[in-house]
């Protein structure tokens, strides 16, 4: 727990934020090296400094991060730091991706297919037919739910996981010591038998206002892809809209009537070609890449002619499925950015794999 323990220390110290605490994680290894570097090899950090580097050393309030832990304890609580083996690998491709992460449930973060739902806290009954329509027809695929625990779409869609048995992750703007919207309480006791709760923040913190767009960042950036059911021209689902398209994830949007209020959010996001029209599972199936392929015997016997070792898995990768998404192939690799780009390079080069747009590939 001691790498815990210093983890969140650095997520409280004042004017380090999640971009920063992740490079400082990737440079030294551990929280725990940060914290016992000296003053000045901090300070000499590009676009760091002094007084960074002086608040690191400078902080001393690791009683309360005790009893932060004591409390993740009692109540099953997993503290999942950037280098753990269970924390969402997705986020992990997103730049600012949180530093710790609370959960408390059974879902496998890191399966193999997770969609996540947004829409208006004041659906139409069109809405919330389409939301449970779309769930219910995504039960075979194994799929995990993620949404926001919001009125409306979120809970909706967090329900619909529930009657159709598949796991669902509400992802809160506050601390877990609490449930907001407290009427989503009794939702949220049965999510962790088939789900489970994340959050980024500590106990004791509440659903300010500013806590919410980097909840959304977290619903967006731990799914292969989000879909928008209703949305107004602003608010909360087109921050996650945004997010989504930002981190090269794939956006769909339900487009609606355009004198409809709220169709407007989706209606842009199509216009803008910032999401695809959603028009059935099987067709967001298709663009994820979740359709699977019949790889023939002369396909694969041409897999193997004189592939380096990374070469090799990143084609194993690709033989799965008929689109792989290149933050997939970072997932299931386990190589670094370089030898990634090296191998795919290299296979491109022999003709054996082809760039699509939105940053997918697929065997020749």
């Amino acid at each position: 727990m001691k790498d815990a323990l210093y983890t969140i220390a650095l997520t409280q110290v004042t004017g380090i934020g999640p971009i920063q605490a992740k490079l400082l994680i990737e440079m030294f290894g551990t929280a725990v090296k940060i914290f016992d570097t000296p003053i000045r090899t901090l300070a000499s950090i590009e676009g760091f400094g002094m007084i960074k580097a002086a608040a690191i050393k400078k902080f001393s309030d690791f009683k309360a991060i005790e009893e932060e832990i004591t409390f993740c304890k009692a109540y099953h609580i997993k503290i999942l730091c950037l280098t753990d083996t269970e924390y969402p690998k997705r986020l992990l491709n997103c730049f600012d991706a949180p530093t710790v992460l609370y959960y408390r449930g059974t879902a496998d973060l890191n399966t193999s297919r997770v969609i996540s739902i947004v829409g208006t806290r004041l659906n139409t009954d069109y809405g919330k037919q389409l939301t449970e329509q779309i769930v219910k027809e995504l039960t075979a695929q194994n799929v995990l739910i993620v949404s926001g625990m919001a009125f409306g779409i979120d809970a909706i869609a967090h329900k619909a996981a529930l009657q159709n048995g598949l796991p669902t992750v509400g992802v809160l703007a506050h601390g877990l010591d609490t449930i907001y919207p407290s009427q989503h309480t009794n939702i949220a006791k049965e999510m962790l038998y088939n789900g489970g709760l994340l959050t980024e923040f500590p106990r004791f913190t509440k659903p300010d206002k500013h806590n919410f767009p980097r909840r959304n960042r977290i619903v967006a950036g731990m799914a292969d892809g989000t879909i928008v059911i209703e949305t107004a021209a602003k608010g909360g689902s087109m921050i996650t809209a945004e997010l989504t398209y930002d981190y090269n994830r794939d956006l769909f949007a339900i487009p609606g009537r355009i004198t409809d209020g709220k169709s407007m959010g989706c209606n842009k996001l199509i216009q803008q070609n910032k999401a695809a029209i959603f028009t059935t599972t099987e067709q967001m199936m298709e663009v994820l890449g979740w359709q699977q392929k019949k790889i023939t015997a002369k396909k694969q016997r041409e897999l193997f002619v004189d592939l380096t070792k990374d070469e090799q898995t990143i084609a194993n990768i690709l033989q799965s499925k008929e689109l792989v998404h290149i933050d997939e192939i970072y997932l299931k690799s386990g190589l670094s950015s370089s030898s990634v780009a090296v191998a795919m390079l290299n296979l491109e080069l022999q003709n054996m794999l082809v760039c699509l747009p939105g940053k997918m590939y697929r065997l020749m």
